[in-house]
């Protein structure tokens, strides 16, 4: 009756309190290379969410793609249903979010420049709450008891999952061939034309990234790299987006880009790289070194200054550190620094979104001028790499990260992708040692003994 008297569909999101679910566990029993799924986690935050299946989705290009996608989605709140424990962490109507390192992209692009969908089933853990949310769009001719009948049927089915139905067996390690993207040598030629111009003075920071081409006979299984970076890079933010065609873009980010929530923004500058030691000690030196190092410091101020202009007309008070932080990962760690503020109200996260990205620590500066040269210097199309992924709620809070240490799967194929921050002082060398830092993180994940799982591989 009441998506008759609107006159078009109406979302109805039911959220039930289910105990000890295991998101990644369920995601696993339904995944299908033909549906969209979205999945993210950060454990030492002690959140995990995915979702599978489309109720709603959005595509669109542009350079007002993220106030584009805000008004979408304000719009389908605005007749959306939900009901449930509306006040536990993910319940009620998800947006899941990814969106291009570039506002346009190539007809046969594997990722359109934004995509959203509300998930028909999500499944979340935080803490010790966790969550089941069935979405339907419900029409004028909806058929409400077969809709009704399929939630319970879902919801009895997670309160005894049984998680023993995918099989998992182990394989032997299988030979894998790497080459480079753009041939040998590509990105030392980028780097040296990135400085070039960087000593014309057309910008004064440019961030140049390069890929690398995986290939084996057998079929990669996207779930067993997610399940390899989540447990590498505990501290990071994994995640898995794939777009109903085969294709999934995957791996753990480090860098937050904002998260609204409880009336602030919290965003993050990270740049300046040094690798891990071997024991406390020589990482420790490797630290204070980082520390001390001009021109990693010089791209550090960069970003935390690009941050703050792109902010700079919501008159925010911004709140950060004097000096940066380290941040360690796996192997290799950063200058970082947190930064926070309280919010207007009537501010969405999706208008943060909006203006900061791409930020100086994945463009470049002033933004304007060095993103454009990155399609002129770099040998591959970025996709979703450097590109804001996340969520939105049903009440406009949410979080995205960067999409960062990362890789596009299809089929027996994988590109992986790693870059570094150029500014004066840069040397070929240098940068070429900090990005096989980072892509040998992300090749362990394609060439380590893997596990299968089925259904659905067999």
């Amino acid at each position: 009756m009441l998506a008759r008297e609107a006159g078009r569909p109406r979302l109805v999101s039911i959220s039930v309190a289910v105990e000890n679910l295991d998101p990644l566990g369920v995601l696993e029993s339904i995944f299908e290379p033909s549906e969209r799924h979205f999945y993210a986690e950060r454990s030492t935050q002690g959140f995990a969410v995915a979702g599978a299946k489309v109720a709603l989705d959005y595509e669109v290009q542009g350079s007002n793609r993220f106030i584009a996608a805000r008004d979408f989605i304000v719009a389908t709140l605005a007749d959306a249903i939900a009901v449930g424990p509306l006040d536990e962490p993910f319940s009620g109507p998800h947006f899941f979010v990814a969106g291009g390192f570039f506002d346009t992209a190539a007809a046969d692009a594997p990722f359109v420049p934004l995509q959203l969908f509300v998930p028909r089933w999500q499944v979340s853990c935080c803490g010790d709450s966790s969550v089941a949310v069935a979405n339907f769009p419900v029409s004028v001719d909806a058929p409400l008891e077969l809709i009704a009948a399929e939630v319970r049927k879902a919801y009895v089915k997670l309160k005894t999952f049984d998680y023993s139905a995918v099989s998992a067996s182990r394989r032997p390690f299988v030979p894998c061939e790497v080459v480079d993207l753009g041939g040998a040598g590509a990105y030392h030629r980028a780097v040296t034309r990135g400085l070039e111009r960087i000593a014309a003075g057309e910008f004064e920071k440019i961030v140049l990234a390069w890929a690398k081409q995986i290939t084996r006979v057998e079929v990669f299984n996207p779930l067993a790299i997610l399940n390899h970076v989540r447990k590498r890079y505990a501290s990071c933010c994994s995640f898995l987006v794939s777009n109903a065609r085969g294709q999934s873009f995957i791996g753990a980010s480090p860098e937050r880009l904002v998260r609204v929530a409880q009336g602030r923004l919290h965003t993050e500058a990270l740049a300046g790289s040094a690798p891990r030691g071997e024991s406390a000690s020589e990482d420790a030196v490797l630290a204070r070194a980082l520390l001390q190092d001009e021109k990693e410091l010089s791209e550090h101020r960069f970003v935390l200054q690009s941050l703050c202009d792109s902010l700079a007309d919501l008159d925010l008070v911004l709140e950060y550190p004097v000096q940066p932080r380290i941040l360690g990962l796996a192997n290799v760690q950063h200058l970082y620094t947190p930064v926070s503020a309280a919010l207007p109200a009537g501010v969405h996260v999706l208008d943060l979104v909006q203006r900061l990205h791409p930020t100086s620590a994945v463009g470049g500066t002033p933004r304007c001028k060095a993103v454009p040269a990155i399609r002129e210097l770099e040998t591959f199309s970025r996709g979703l790499y450097t590109g804001p992924i996340g969520w939105v709620n049903s009440r406009g809070k949410g979080e995205f990260f960067v999409g960062l240490r990362s890789a596009l799967i299809e089929g027996n194929y994988a590109t992986v992708f790693a870059g570094a921050g150029i500014v004066a002082g840069s040397t070929p060398e240098k940068e070429f040692a900090e990005t096989e830092l980072k892509f040998k993180a992300l090749i362990e994940a394609f060439t380590i003994t893997l596990w299968t799982a089925t259904p659905p591989f067999s």
